[in-house]
């Protein structure tokens, strides 16, 4: 990510905002991908990802300045000031989604994580985490 933040220094607050978008849409393509591909554990973390990107996004817009180096979903959308417009049931999705960052990464978890993210699982994380994303984004485009 520290490229990334070097590159926003010559941006528009606004070409910050789409920056972080697109990478968030190109993490959730990329887990559809995996999901296609059967690599079920790395689902969860590109589902995280993507949410981590659109709160990061979400910062942006609302504060105007580089978002917090950190992979916490529930910390960022707080401190975006966006926490508060989710619903109880996004709020459940997010605190479901934002361990996956830490534990698919991991070898003493990835064993113990294979085993609960089945197929059937990794469809419903990303669905959710698809539908989540999509709605973030159309609030963000929204605001002017």
């Amino acid at each position: 990510m520290y490229i990334c933040q070097r590159k926003q220094y010559n941006m528009t607050n606004e070409e910050k905002v789409r920056y972080w978008i697109a990478l968030s849409d190109e993490d959730l393509n990329a887990g559809r991908t995996l999901f296609s591909g059967g690599h079920y554990l790395y689902v969860g973390f590109m589902c995280h990802q993507s949410l981590e990107k659109i709160f990061k996004a979400c910062y942006t817009k609302l504060k105007e300045e580089t978002p917090p180096y950190t992979h916490k979903l529930i910390f960022l959308a707080q401190q975006s000031g966006f926490y508060n417009s989710l619903s109880e049931e996004q709020k459940i999705i997010i605190s479901e989604i934002e361990p996956l960052n830490i534990e698919a990464r991991y070898p003493e978890y990835k064993s113990s994580m294979s085993k609960l993210l089945s197929r059937r699982k990794c469809l419903e994380l990303f669905e959710q985490t698809n539908t989540l994303q999509q709605w973030i984004k159309e609030k963000i485009l929204s605001t002017g």
